[in-house]
């Protein structure tokens, strides 16, 4: 049933994505008070209940576990980016995944220990949003979703594909309430890395959406197009391309 409602889901994601594209997509921001209600909402509960939460999670546990916790999701996630990599034809860059998948898994202890970084097997990030980019897929509108945050309408799509066809908590963790404490898990150690970065968006911004809708849009053309770090540079806030 989970997995139905999840389906249903994105599936509205892709009629929305369609409707959008005839349309123009390039014509603006058509979901923007939505998102902007969407936005308020999540700083709403970023402000009273998750940042207080990832506060004390990152305090109270020692340095190694918190590195421990994140490095172990990252090597989780590195199943999906193997996954994308053959998707998108990046095959050398595939090889080079898997054997820090095994190193990991296995010297790493689970992938509690990122010990193929220093072995010269860079973390790549790799989702099936950017795959449907690499296809010629259009991303489609800005979109904020509730809890989830910034997203296109295509990178939620993406997010949907990677989280029921490519996580292996979906197929081999069947007891619910430890499925959901390991995305609660991972939620939290995410937001605690988030931390300052939502400092600096309050710092950055006088339109905080704006600036955030800006970031977000350069930072997925960036990863699709597989840009060098160097032209990922500053726009103007108002940036409102959606034809990446």
């Amino acid at each position: 049933m989970q997995k139905f409602r999840i389906l249903i889901y994105f599936s509205l994601l892709t009629v929305i994505s369609g409707c959008g594209s005839t349309g123009g997509i390039s014509e603006g921001d058509p979901f923007e008070g939505f998102n902007r209600g969407a936005f308020k909402f999540n700083q709403t509960m970023d402000k009273h209940l998750f940042n207080p939460i990832a506060e004390t999670y990152d305090k109270v546990l020692p340095r190694v576990v918190n590195d421990g916790v994140s490095n172990f999701f990252s090597n989780i996630n590195d199943i999906s980016v193997i996954a994308n990599d053959i998707l998108q034809f990046k095959l050398a860059q595939a090889f080079s995944d898997i054997g820090r998948f095994i190193l990991n898994s296995t010297l790493g202890l689970g992938g509690f220990f990122d010990v193929s970084t220093d072995a010269g097997l860079p973390k790549h990030r790799e989702d099936f949003g950017q795959t449907l980019g690499k296809w010629g897929f259009n991303s489609g509108p800005f979109l904020v979703m509730p809890f989830l945050g910034p997203t296109t309408v295509r990178a939620g799509i993406g997010l949907g594909v990677d989280t029921i066809a490519f996580n292996p908590f979906t197929y081999y963790v069947n007891d619910r309430p430890i499925r959901g404490g390991l995305m609660a898990l991972e939620l939290i150690d995410f937001k605690a890395k988030l931390l300052s970065t939502g400092e600096l968006l309050g710092i950055a911004a006088v339109d905080e959406y704006g600036f955030l809708k800006s970031v977000f849009l350069q930072y997925r053309d960036h990863v699709t197009h597989d840009r060098d770090d160097d032209d990922l540079v500053e726009e103007d806030p108002d940036f409102d391309s959606f034809d990446d």
